[in-house]
């Protein structure tokens, strides 16, 4: 087939961390589709078709993609971040794994990106500088108790935790049990970081303890990262403190 897909990362927000393979993967585009906001991120140009929908219709965006690229059209499918953190690369493949045979002879690539665990961190300091783990709080793709089950378990195993999703309109409680199950395992005084918006023009840092947090200081636009033991912080005179987690364990020869 002669069409293409590309699944692009755009990064968390500022143009300039959008990376040079990606922004020339949207130059090569004849088509663009994703989620409003981040089809609204890609200048319009001529030539350009924008395909813009909804959330949560990830697999019918995925379709829509491949079978544009079926017809001899060069997709790009945008996604915030990296699209391969929660984001549209799996729903691709899964549309491929589900679809049209035809579908799995197409071109199709996946332009990573800065996804908001990294942005958030590289603003703290180094957070992710020791074992850590991401989790969606979002229980629309997988039933709740899986979400707590996994939660516990890098909890208890002392990871560091980057919380995608943790908090909606539609899901205003979830991230309230998530921080009173790590609160039950885990230390009054460990360090929580809520990142809103990196990069963007409303980008927002709070670092407190998990004594402190309250899910009312997140949003879907935040980032919520759970330190460990070995989570550190640099008290700064009248700035945020560095974040940093020690990347030894004691025991370790």
């Amino acid at each position: 087939m002669s069409g293409s897909v590309t699944v692009v990362g755009l990064g968390p927000g500022d143009p300039s961390l959008l990376t040079e393979s990606a922004r020339r993967a949207l130059d090569r585009a004849t088509d663009l589709i994703g989620y409003f906001p981040y089809v609204a991120r890609v200048p319009e140009r001529e030539g350009l078709v924008r395909h813009a929908s909804d959330n949560r219709v990830e697999v019918d965006r995925a379709r829509h993609a491949l079978a544009l690229a079926a017809s001899g059209r060069h997709v790009a499918v945008v996604s915030g971040g990296d699209p391969g953190v929660f984001a549209m690369a799996a729903a691709v493949f899964e549309a491929v794994e589900q679809g049209e045979p035809d579908w799995r002879d197409l071109a199709i690539t996946v332009e990573p990106g800065i996804t908001a665990m990294l942005a958030a961190a590289a603003r703290l300091g180094a957070p992710l500088g020791g074992d850590f783990c991401a989790m969606s709080l979002s229980d629309n793709l997988k039933p709740w108790p899986v979400v707590t089950a996994r939660l516990e378990a890098v909890l208890r195993a002392d990871f560091v935790v980057s919380l995608y999703n943790p908090i909606s309109k539609a899901r205003p409680w979830q991230l309230g049990a998530a921080l009173d199950l790590a609160a039950s395992i885990r230390a009054p005084e460990t360090p929580v970081m809520f990142a809103r918006a990196i990069s963007r023009p409303d980008e927002a840092i709070r670092v407190t303890t998990l004594s402190e947090a309250e899910a009312s200081q997140a949003d879907m636009a935040t980032i919520v990262i759970l330190g460990a033991t070995g989570t550190r912080l640099i008290p700064r005179e009248g700035k945020a403190p560095f974040v940093y987690t020690l990347r030894s364990v004691p025991g370790a020869a």
